[in-house]
């Protein structure tokens, strides 16, 4: 996970392929520096990133991801 603050104060984070046991973790702490710093918060995902292990794609909290 490489976390980087832009010259406009946006939070980028970008991800490659995370373990199942480690996804858990990955999205608290995700959600967790969203509602801490408020704002919009959008993703996009990567092409050819992680591909093989989503079977499923849902919505909640304002957002989209897949598992």
């Amino acid at each position: 996970m490489t976390i980087e603050v832009m010259q406009d104060g946006t939070i980028k984070t970008t991800t490659d392929k995370v373990s199942a046991p480690n996804h858990s973790n990955a999205e608290s702490f995700l959600l967790n520096i969203s509602r801490l710093c408020g704002g919009i918060t959008t993703r996009t995902r990567r092409i050819g990133v992680g591909a093989a292990l989503h079977e499923h794609e849902h919505t909640h909290d304002g957002h989209t991801h897949s598992h």
